[in-house]
């Protein structure tokens, strides 16, 4: 084949992106497009020869190296209900065989019940082809770009890539990430961030969609598993399995709750993703432009873990019922607003964080209730022992009495 045509292949490959036998392949399926689309060919069963290094001194170079080739089966008769399935337009009958010329049979033997291959390549069928086959070619290199650009992202969904933002159409950013393009819904963005075009970003791939206008992915800047991949490029430790992070919740934007325990002991697991001096989780609050993390000890016991996960506010006791998955929480009252957070924010969270329904309240208004519940307790035991009970205080003190066979909720005094 000539050099120029080579250099062509090389220099398509080169600037698609694509393997050169992914061009090859492309190339092939084209030719044989053109063939059947010239010549009006029924065949089925043609395929397309290319040699790259087909020596000067071959005849093929006047062909450009490029052969069709028809694979049939040898019959009797033309039959469409053939054994093995063969279509008719792959058939060929014994006298039709026989009469191909030597050098066109390439392979196979022209017997009865055989397969041969000819050479039905027609004269100057390369420039034919060139001026029949570019479409096709075009077309099958689109779809080799684009499944290779799939594959990629498929493979590096869930990590974080680096993009730049090209422009802003109705809310939704779209980012490129090298030779694709991905999309940022507005949902998936931080509420309190700003994107204008030519901003370079971190970004995290939520969604890999393959449909028939190419890859569609989908990118985020919210999605709390971002998170998850800051922490991993930051803290050593969690790169490597020493320190696992239990659970994640956030609210994007403004505040987020991390719960982290040791698999090694010795390791000491909020230390480690603060850092000295809160290095690291400062490069992670600057990349999320800064949102506000906290960083708690997960615990097996879910007092523990309630009273860590309600951190920077301090707990005194944590009551847990296990049959309505609810954690009552005993604060200071000057800790009440702290635990609670602005509007409900760190109680949310920490609800979030462990799974639990958390019921907050102060040690005087829990003081307060217990002394209600003495006093109508002493008042019902009052009535019943008291002679001469009116029917009227009896009547007042009988819906304050505790149910025969409930039990209270059981205390789990937790460390702050």
């Amino acid at each position: 084949m000539k050099s120029e045509f080579i250099a062509a292949i090389t220099q398509l490959s080169s600037e698609k992106g694509v393997p050169k036998e992914m061009v090859l392949d492309a190339l092939k399926a084209a030719l044989v497009s053109a063939y059947k689309r010239n010549f009006d060919s029924p065949a089925n069963d043609l395929v397309a020869e290319i040699s790259p290094d087909v020596p000067p001194d071959r005849a093929s170079i006047d062909k450009g190296g490029i052969t069709i080739l028809r694979h049939a089966l040898v019959v009797e008769e033309l039959d469409e209900e053939q054994p093995d399935g063969v279509s008719i337009h792959d058939q060929i009958t014994l006298d039709e065989a026989q009469r191909i010329p030597a050098d066109k049979l390439m392979d196979g033997t022209v017997a009865l019940g055989e397969r041969i291959t000819v050479d039905v390549t027609p004269p100057a069928f390369g420039r034919i082809a060139a001026q029949t086959a570019k479409q096709v070619v075009l077309q099958k290199l689109r779809d080799a770009e684009r499944q290779m650009v799939f594959n990629e992202f498929a493979e590096r969904k869930d990590e974080i890539v680096h993009g730049v933002i090209q422009r802003i159409e109705q809310g939704t950013a779209i980012v490129e990430l090298g030779r694709a393009e991905a999309i940022m819904p507005r949902a998936e963005q931080v509420p309190t961030e700003r994107y204008f075009p030519g901003q370079r970003i971190r970004v995290y791939v939520a969604e890999v969609h393959d449909t028939h206008r190419g890859p569609q992915i989908v990118v985020s800047r919210a999605h709390r598993l971002m998170l998850r991949r800051l922490f991993e490029q930051e803290v050593p430790e969690i790169y490597s399995g020493s320190v696992e992070i239990k659970a994640i919740a956030r609210e994007a934007g403004a505040r987020s709750k991390v719960a982290v325990v040791a698999r090694q002991q010795g390791i000491d697991p909020v230390g480690s993703c603060v850092g000295m001096r809160g290095v690291r989780i400062q490069n992670i609050v600057n990349e999320l432009s800064g949102e506000k993390i906290d960083v708690v000890e997960w615990n097996e016991d879910p007092a523990r873990y309630v009273a860590n996960a309600l951190s920077p506010a301090q707990v005194v006791r944590v009551s847990i019922d296990e049959d309505t998955k609810t954690a009552t929480v005993v604060v200071p009252e000057r800790q009440l607003s702290l635990a609670i957070g602005k509007e409900g924010q760190n109680a949310r969270l920490a609800a979030k964080l462990t799974g639990w329904r958390i019921d907050i309240k102060s040690e005087a208004a829990m003081r307060a209730a217990a002394e209600r519940a003495r006093e109508v307790e002493e008042v019902a035991n009052g009535t019943s022992e008291a002679a001469g009970t009116t029917p009227e205080l009896a009547e007042a003190a009988a819906p304050a009495a505790v149910p025969a066979g409930s039990q209270p909720s059981t205390e789990v005094r937790a460390e702050g």
